[in-house]
């Protein structure tokens, strides 16, 4: 928080804010955001009305505290003079200035268009803003007598301020209003009536609803077509977006020197590059599916190139099993990196410029323990170390790189600001010893650099012109610019978006691991996991994924969870023009045709709802024979009116075949569990039956249709934040996964490959999975159907 202190010579910042004519609740709420209340503290201070100013100034010096283009602070004094001195006095002359000036950003302007544009000077009289508000009621006359008391007076408004802009808004407010009672006079009954609604609309079926629920979401708007239009081309990145507060030092606005920006543009040619950078220490998930459709996304709307580069600076994390994985992953995915890099290329670069960093005053070898490095972060106390001569960190610093420090006994340190009100500004350590070879970079080093020391270094190097990170890392945005700062560094443009964080599972690095480590699950890639290995295992395409996060958006709201239900609407969406329709039945009752007799039919059954009957590639051949099998949870002992399945006495379609009429059925000893069904077939299809039944047959007499295996997955999780219950293991939904070892399957889906996606009819959409062998196939469930079939106990 920022302290009472820091108002001007010691007086508390709500004594400061109300002494400009803030109200005590408006300056209360100002202290409690540190940003603002750093931000308007300095504001008063640069304006000289510490000691107080009129209310109408000071409501214009916290507007310019909370909206004045971060790009163009070098002109905030030159501002702050001309509403201190009411040459500036609206709000709407004030938000011509930010225009104007951030337009300009830190180059200089002419006085005398900004003056112009900001309508200094300019004296609007009472008799100027009435001839505009009589000119605007003639035009409008008609439509307010019409709509008299309903008439929209921000239209109204809106049409003076074309006119006079720099009018005073309270006044034209008072003309306005005095015009409309003098042509309309006393509100009558009539104008108090509240305006009649619309009839409502018949209420919508429940069938109707289902479909309504998964149709496709409104029309996007223009950022959902184009996400990528919120960030800035290359050539813009010498504005400041970050503002750095010191305890002890002047606020530093980071930004690009001209000379620094044109040398980057010239090496990159003014094409955007970014990189996606993910540690080798684990398989990825769904949320960096997110990371990758903005990296690798906006190199490629504009133009640009992406890195892949491995942020391997932790010897002991990193494996080629992972290396290998991610490389594959992306490439599945559809992105193509530009280069695919290490942390580790640039080890040496690294260590120059951390001696650079110690010459320059800003590192030191500190020889505290871990556990006093972190008591004294806590305590916001300064290292014993902390001003140590740079000649004696250098050599300490040369020390650890020859291997002459014990591990533990010593880290480098950045010299950043203690008491900074961001706990990354904390001296974060930049090296540490670690007598550990390196996969990649072998047995020359013994020091390595930090994640918090190499990403912002190596982003430079690689001339990155937009490091685009999740929020949890907005915190570290001043130790990244602080950093490339104090080495006199490119920097580059630096934004945060919200993670991707969708209900029921978990996305931690380390709760995966657990799930994996442990054998709550089958391996990275099982396909309850929303790791992007085990997405693509249960069937789920690249396109669907990519589909689902253009939707969600590139937005730093990081309070939403994401429901489950959308990733599986945009899954369906794909699955429902690329999967072939097929039958297959999970829990096989046998029903015996009666009047049929051994011989086997050839039937057409769609592979498409909308086959043309001419088009024979269409259609795939099912067998119709005397033994045909149904789900049993298709058949009950007892009819009702809203039941489509079979029962006896009562008839149901078998899908592509006949009707078929229950006439026996024949029960195990128990009296309960049905063992076969009996029934007559329509082979004249004069039956009209409301109920459809998918089925298979006998492809020959006496043979059991084609055995294949299903895995039917659910949510992993039960509740819909499992990671932040304290026994989130508990929470593993028991019914995640079940096998059916012995379902029946058409003839025709023998020859399916690992892959291969199909629907089966009323049941859903599956995946051979890689288990399948010549003897058996496996299929895994990718998502579920709309339940639409069944009413009451149906399906």
């Amino acid at each position: 928080m920022v302290k009472n202190e820091s108002g001007s010579g010691g007086e508390k910042p709500l004594d400061l804010f109300m002494k400009i004519g803030l109200d005590e609740r408006t300056a209360k709420n100002t202290i409690a955001n540190n940003k603002v209340t750093a931000n308007l503290t300095a504001v008063i201070h640069e304006a000289a009305v510490s000691d107080g100013c009129d209310r109408a100034v000071g409501n214009l010096l916290y507007t310019v505290a909370t909206k004045f283009p971060a790009n163009a602070l070098v002109h905030r004094p030159t501002l702050l003079k001309y509403i201190v001195l009411s040459k500036i006095k609206t709000p709407a002359q004030l938000d011509a200035a930010f225009s104007f000036l951030a337009a300009t950003a830190s180059d200089k302007f002419n006085v005398d268009e900004f003056e112009a544009a900001c309508g200094v000077g300019i004296e609007v009289s009472l008799e100027d803003i009435e001839n505009a508000v009589n000119e605007i009621f003639v035009e409008n006359k008609a439509a307010i007598l019409e709509q008299r008391y309903r008439t929209n007076v921000g239209e109204l408004f809106g049409y003076v301020r074309k006119k006079q802009p720099w009018a005073d808004p309270k006044i034209v407010k008072q003309i306005i209003d005095a015009k409309l009672y003098a042509l309309l006079g006393e509100k009558t009954a009539a104008d108090n009536e509240k305006p009649t609604k619309k009839k409502k609309e018949k209420p919508i079926k429940a069938e109707e609803k289902a479909i309504i629920q998964e149709t496709a979401p409104p029309k996007p708007s223009e950022e959902e077509i184009n996400p990528y239009l919120i960030f800035p081309s290359p050539g813009d990145n010498f504005k400041v977006h970050t503002e750095i507060y010191f305890s002890d030092r002047p606020v530093l606005r980071a930004c690009n020197s001209k000379e620094i920006l044109d040398k980057h543009l010239k090496v990159t040619g003014g094409k955007v590059f970014t990189r996606f950078p993910p540690e080798p220490n684990g398989y990825l998930h769904i949320g960096h599916a997110k990371a990758m459709f903005v990296d690798f996304g906006l190199a490629k709307e504009r133009g640009g190139n992406c890195y892949l580069r491995f942020d391997d600076t932790n010897p002991e994390a990193e494996k080629k099993e992972y290396i290998d994985h991610i490389e594959e992953i992306v490439k599945w995915m559809g992105w193509e990196p530009f280069k695919i890099t290490y942390t580790s290329d640039y080890f040496q670069e690294l260590y120059e410029l951390a001696v650079e960093l110690i010459r320059r005053g800003h590192a030191y070898v500190d020889q505290q323990t871990p556990e006093e490095i972190k008591e004294y972060r806590e305590k916001k106390m300064n290292s014993p170390w902390r001003d140590r001569p740079i000649e004696e960190s250098l050599k300490l610093f040369d020390d650890m790189k020859r291997g002459m420090i014990d591990e533990g006994k010593a880290t480098l340190r950045m010299k950043q600001d203690m008491q900074s009100d961001n706990f990354n500004m904390y001296d974060l350590i930049a090296y540490r010893i670690k007598f550990t070879p390196h996969p990649h970079a072998g047995d020359k080093w013994c020091i390595y650099p930090s994640y918090d020391y190499a990403h912002c270094i190596v982003d430079s190097l690689e001339n990155v012109t937009h490091s685009l990170c999740t929020l949890e890392f907005e915190t570290r945005r001043a130790s990244y610019y602080w950093l490339l700062d104090a080495l006199g560094l490119y920097q580059p443009y630096v934004w945060e978006y919200s993670r991707l964080n969708i209900t029921n599972t978990v996305m931690s690095k380390r709760k995966l691991n657990r799930l994996v480590t442990e054998k709550w699950v089958d391996g990275w890639d099982d396909p309850r996991l929303m790791t992007l290995a085990g997405l693509r295992r249960r069937g789920v395409t690249a396109t669907s994924i990519n589909a689902f996060v253009r939707g969600i958006g590139i937005t730093r709201s990081d309070c939403s969870m994401i429901r489950l239900d959308r990733l599986e609407y945009h899954i369906r969406e794909e699955l429902n023009k690329a999967a072939t329709r097929t039958m297959v039945v999970l829990n096989p009752l046998k029903v015996v045709i009666t009047n049929m007799d051994a011989s086997i039919m050839e039937l057409d059954a769609k592979k498409w709802p909308d086959a043309p009957g001419d088009d024979a590639s269409s259609f795939y051949k099912v067998p119709f024979s005397k033994v045909v099998y149904i789900e049993q949870s298709d058949f009950r002992m007892k009819d009702s009116k809203d039941y489509y399945g079979l029962a006896p006495g009562k008839s149901v379609l078998l899908r592509y075949a006949f009707p078929i009429k229950c006439t026996k059925v024949i029960s195990g000893e128990d009296n309960e569990s049905i063992l076969e069904v009996h029934a007559e077939y329509d082979p004249s299809k004069n039956t009209k039956p409301k109920g459809v039944l998918h089925w298979v047959a006998e492809s020959s007499p006496g043979v059991n249709p084609l055995k294949v295996e299903i895995r039917l997955f659910d949510k992993l999780f039960l509740s819909e934040n499992p990671g932040e219950l304290d026994d989130w293991l508990g929470d593993l939904n028991p019914h995640s996964k079940v096998v059916i070892t012995d379902a029946y399957a058409v003839p025709s889906l023998k020859n399916a490959a690992v892959g291969d996606r199909f629907q089966f009819e009323r049941l859903g959409y599956f995946v051979v999975d890689k288990d399948s062998s010549p003897e058996k196939l496996v299929f895994n469930r990718t998502v579920t159907l709309r339940d639409s079939f069944g009413k009451g106990g149906g399906r």
